[in-house]
């Protein structure tokens, strides 16, 4: 039983449903701020920028960026319709105003145009993404030449790394966005956050 209560709260976390996934919704903006705020802070927005978030979530991140950054234009992916009505409510007012859009999707085949983005940005949302590979070309396509990609995760819990985090990172995200064109690949070490370490891997397109 209790099995079956954590492969359903780690669903929740994957694609939030029905009225426990609007609380799970929400539980994740409180718990990840630090590491959005740092996040942000990687991006160097600047006026002219175009930034897509993908598994945008309750949509706090675009918030943040649509209060205090004067960027372009902000999109926000999730595969969540129950998320993505939390991410329209708190961010009504700039979505009705067309500064921001809001889309329904998976990550690996986006209803979006090339190279029509200036940052892209992820907060804990890799570990989920099915086709990683499929995932970044996306984030390739998108995003214009010389544009910024950051994919913030978890990699460890109270001084103890994660190996299958590490083989994740290594063995199959940074030789995928190699191959891909990414180039200025790097990870930097993030703040911790309720005792987990937080990394970011960010690359720019050639």
């Amino acid at each position: 039983m209790l099995q079956l209560f954590h492969t359903y709260i780690d669903r929740q976390y994957k694609t939030p449903s029905g009225l426990i996934g609007y609380v799970i919704g929400e539980k994740m903006v409180k718990q990840h701020q630090p590491e959005t705020h740092w996040t942000i802070s990687l991006l160097d927005l600047n006026r002219q920028d175009t930034v897509l978030e993908l598994g945008c979530g309750a949509g706090y991140a675009l918030n943040k960026i649509l209060k205090t950054e004067q960027v372009q234009h902000v999109t926000g992916v999730d595969l969540s319709p129950v998320v993505l009505k939390l991410a329209n409510r708190r961010n009504h007012r700039e979505i009705q105003s067309g500064r921001a859009e809001l889309v329904h999707s998976s990550v690996d085949s986006l209803p979006l145009e090339n190279e029509s983005f200036h940052k892209i940005f992820s907060i804990h949302s890799l570990y989920f993404w099915e086709d990683l590979q499929a995932a970044v070309k996306e984030m390739h396509r998108l995003l214009v030449p010389g544009g910024m990609t950051i994919l913030t995760i978890s990699n460890g819990k109270d001084g103890e790394a994660w190996p299958s985090i590490e083989e994740l990172i290594e063995g199959q995200l940074i030789p995928v966005m190699t191959k891909t064109g990414f180039h200025h690949i790097e990870m930097l070490m993030g703040p911790d956050s309720r005792g987990y370490h937080t990394v970011a891997i960010a690359g720019k397109k050639k």
